[in-house]
């Protein structure tokens, strides 16, 4: 199939004056240059076999949001480790196995015109669970195919869940060769951005958190000292992919509990990923705790990305009930972030970004083979 033509490159986060949709312009991350601020956020699919390969079901559910016009689309959390999976339907990049499986499915978005992106992950302490319609739920025991998680400490998510054992100092080290391992392996499985999952009460938000970070070591207690594991964990994967290949960050701005993980925490660790390499960062909130008071409704994580933009003058992503194409427009055209990502909207309509760009006068980026539909 031949592939859409490229967007003209333009500077990172820069919106041309004049332009019809802000929402509908280029955005240049390093060599990379998406064609519009519209991007899949990585959603689980819990749909891979027991070796974290990607099935059919990746390939025409990852490539029909590239047909339907986003800009960059995001794979769900991609485990660096098999006990790094949360579930065990879960994808990895943790063999070269895995590589030879994405290469196709990368290779389609690509040839759509949108960028493919790889979310690379370890779920910590929220590993080994059961995926979310199975009849059980919490930990998934040895015998149905689960394994022992591992975090900062001992302590479990959710009384439900398994009992983790605590990493050492040689532990967390393995951990972020993997992260960089994975993030090698994604750039020669196609993939041409790479987002490292530290939100959602996963192990790098984990180590992150006072509320799950209890260590006494050079990995807890200060907040210097918690952010090392996630800081170590970006300066690597940027050392393995080079200069040319995005990276980005997904982090949880806020616990939204007084004594956790705060946005001002946020905003120190976004000024640190970006020296770490990082070159934008996903705002998504939450997750270290089997419950919060957080305050969901339209767009409710829209001003932490807005605030980090601002106050550690980074690139951010916005994420969250984002779901009408004009409330998407405002977010970039006022400068709260420079990328929309939409999740749960996107399995309601692959074609969102299409149905966005016309309401907003905007070209649609319509495939050849369905150009009929609107003759």
């Amino acid at each position: 199939m031949t592939a859409r033509p490229t967007a003209p490159e333009v500077a990172t986060g820069a919106v041309p004056a004049g332009s019809a949709s802000a929402l509908f312009t280029p955005l240049r991350l390093r060599s990379v240059t998406l064609p519009n601020r519209v991007a899949m956020a990585p959603m689980c699919q819990y749909s891979a076999g027991p070796d974290g390969l990607p099935t059919d079901w990746h390939r025409i559910h990852l490539g029909a949001r590239a047909v339907g016009g986003a800009g960059l689309v995001l794979t769900e959390a991609t485990a660096v480790l098999p006990e790094g999976r949360i579930s065990p339907q879960d994808t990895g990049l943790w063999s070269d196995a895995h590589v030879d499986a994405w290469r196709p499915i990368t290779a389609f978005i690509s040839e759509q015109g949108a960028v493919p992106g790889v979310q690379l992950a370890h779920a910590g302490f929220k590993a080994s669970t059961y995926r979310p319609w199975a009849r059980h739920r919490g930990g998934v025991p040895d015998a149905g195919g689960g394994w022992t998680p591992v975090g900062p400490g001992t302590e479990p998510f959710a009384p439900a869940y398994r009992i983790p054992a605590a990493l050492d100092t040689d532990g967390v080290a393995a951990v972020v060769d993997a992260f960089a391992a994975a993030a090698t392996r994604a750039v020669a499985a196609g993939f041409e951005a790479i987002e490292l999952h530290s939100a959602h009460g996963y192990l790098l938000h984990e180590f992150l958190s006072p509320l799950s970070n209890h260590r006494t070591d050079e990995y807890g207690g200060t907040l210097t000292n918690r952010m090392r594991l996630p800081l170590a964990v970006a300066r690597a994967v940027r050392a393995a992919v080079g200069p040319d290949v995005p990276v980005l960050a997904r982090i949880s701005a806020t616990d939204w509990v007084p004594d956790g993980w705060s946005v001002a925490d946020s905003v120190l660790l976004a000024t640190e990923l970006a020296t770490a390499g990082v070159d934008l960062v996903d705002c998504s909130s939450g997750g270290v705790l089997p419950s919060a008071p957080v305050p969901v409704g339209p767009g409710y994580q829209v001003p932490l990305a807005a605030r980090i933009r601002r106050e550690a003058g980074v690139p951010t992503g916005a994420v969250g009930l984002i779901t009408e194409p004009e409330q998407a427009e405002e977010i970039v055209a006022s400068g709260q972030a420079d990328l929309v990502l939409l999740g749960r909207e996107l399995l309601r309509d692959p074609y969102w970004p299409q149905r966005a760009a016309a309401r907003l006068g905007a070209a649609p980026d319509r495939p050849a083979q369905y150009l009929r539909a609107w003759e």
